[in-house]
């Protein structure tokens, strides 16, 4: 323990894996309705699949090993569910290729026969666009999960698009790295998804967002033409930076199939606060106080409501800490130098509780306890849907009227929500907003959308902070984007993707009423 607060009270009761953890544990859910039927959509006129097409598949993928071809009801539904179980297509085939070649080849005879194709990683989004909408082939980048090279001296990764974050997490670990995101779902995602929604994390206060961090990407379009953007240098200005649209256009440009992603020096000095607060306004100022006072050692500043953590440990069986408080606070430092780090956290504990500002804490250095103090943010999204059914908005939106939201949302749905929460990324303005409920319901539906998005808009803010737009904000994009941007995109979709078979009903607004595409 290096603080000489007696507040170092971060011993919890109980120790939890990350397997016990993941909510699918918890027991089976029921099966959520198609999204053709819950949500209005047509299907695009795509040729359907036929069993000649699954022939040609097991021909391209090796016709013996089946396990790359999957068909049958049970092998398929998986991918059909996106993670929150919100939307689900019917797709009737997986593909699983294992190199840029095959993704190419599939590609090219998907493109021809005009079948449309759902590029999928590790199936954690939360907008539902890794999923079918339809009876898309399902392209899975399971098996494409190769970590080429590790180089400790210009930290750099070089793999494929199929490996779990938290693997790459340990293996550059072991070279004295780290990467240069974390999120909640690290055990199951991929980072090739990771790369194409330009997911955020809990670190983006430190090292930046992905277009910053990713030095290169080798991407297969539509028609089958590998792209080789990738590099091994931070400097490399040789004309347009295509690498940038395919960061965050969410397989409707290209599949990302390998990336180079540049890994700072990992921290020698790692800290973890948890805080306790009376209002918003006090972790409003206490951020302010944090970017002051912490300055270059602060690696993440988190905010998260009473709601949200009372949920997170009633249904994770985790302990808090601290006592109850309105507001809790979650910040990291990451340094070089433990002493210097130590006099500066200590400061800055001094300084906020001498101000009224933060009521009650707890400081640790130690590597478990700093994980579990973790764990009651990374776990609080699972713990919401132990309700039945939960509405999950990602939104910017000025630290000035952060939480204003949720009161707003709060009062707007009444009783027919369980709970109305609001935790997230103080750090970058990014909120998470969740309205849970026993079930689906169009009544409650209709109350949220559009309202949250207005309300955001309104605002200046982003309707979608760091999931992306997947299917569920399609018709909603307008609200960040005006019509010359949108026109543009769509131009930009028409040019790599003339059939439009790639992720077909995502991210783009429908331009007319059947929503074909």
């Amino acid at each position: 323990m290096l603080l000489r607060y007696a507040l170092q009270r971060a011993n919890f009761r109980r120790t939890v894996t990350a397997t016990a953890m993941r909510f699918f544990a918890a027991g089976p859910r029921e099966v959520p309705e198609l999204t053709r039927d819950r949500y209005p959509v047509q299907r695009g006129s795509f040729a359907e699949l036929t069993d000649a097409d699954v022939a040609v598949f097991r021909g391209i993928l090796g016709g013996a090993e089946t396990s790359r071809v999957l068909t049958t009801e049970d092998e398929v539904q998986n991918y059909n569910i996106d993670y929150l179980r919100s939307v689900r297509g019917y797709g009737r085939v997986v593909l699983k290729p294992r190199t840029t070649a095959e993704v190419a080849e599939l590609m090219r005879y998907c493109n021809e026969r005009r079948l449309a194709v759902c590029p999928q990683g590790g199936n954690t989004g939360l907008v539902g666009g890794s999923v079918p909408v339809f009876d898309e082939v399902v392209l899975s980048l399971q098996l494409m999960d190769t970590i080429e090279r590790i180089d400790e001296y210009a930290g750099i990764v070089v793999c494929q698009a199929g490996c779990v974050l938290a693997t790459l997490e340990e293996q550059v670990g072991a070279r004295g790295l780290v990467m240069p995101l974390d999120l909640g779902a690290k055990g199951s995602c991929h980072i090739g998804g990771n790369v194409s929604t330009n997911a955020g994390g809990l670190r983006l206060v430190r090292y930046g967002n992905l277009h910053g961090s990713v030095l290169g990407v080798e991407a297969v379009t539509a028609e089958g033409r590998v792209l080789d953007l990738m590099s091994n240098f931070k400097k490399d200005n040789t004309g347009y930076h295509l690498k940038h649209l395919f960061i965050g256009s969410e397989g409707t440009l290209g599949i990302i199939t390998r990336l180079s992603m540049f890994c700072p020096t990992a921290s020698r000095s790692v800290n973890v606060a948890f805080l306790g607060l009376n209002s918003y306004d006090d972790v409003k100022r206490t951020f302010l106080a944090a970017k002051r006072g912490l300055g270059e050692v602060l690696s993440s500043c988190e905010m998260i409501d009473a709601a949200s953590l009372d949920s997170c440990t009633r249904f994770h069986g985790l302990q808090s800490p601290i006592e109850k408080h309105p507001f809790y606070m979650l910040i990291e430092t990451s340094g070089s130098d433990a002493g210097h780090d130590e006099e500066k956290l200590t400061r800055f504990l001094e300084q906020t509780m001498e101000q009224g500002l933060v009521q009650d804490g707890t400081v640790t250095n130690d590597s478990t306890k700093m994980k579990n103090i973790w764990m009651l943010r990374e776990q609080i999204a699972d713990s919401l849907l132990a309700d039945g059914y939960c509405f999950k908005y990602d939104i910017s939106l000025p630290l000035d009227q952060f939480y204003d939201i949720v009161l707003a949302v709060r009062e707007r749905v009444g009783d027919l929500a369980i709970n109305v929460t609001g935790y997230g990324h103080v750090g970058d303005s990014n909120l998470h907003l969740n309205v849970s409920c026993a079930r689906f319901t169009p009544e409650i539906y209709r109350l949220l959308e559009p309202f949250v998005y207005e309300y955001t808009s309104k605002l200046r803010g982003s309707v979608s902070a760091e999931h992306g737009i997947g299917f569920l904000k399609r018709k909603y994009l307008h609200y960040s984007k005006q019509s010359e941007p949108l026109r543009l995109m769509r131009q930009m979709k028409e040019l790599l993707d003339p059939n439009g078979i790639l992720n077909p009903y995502k991210v783009l607004p429908p331009e007319s009423p059947d929503q074909s595409r």
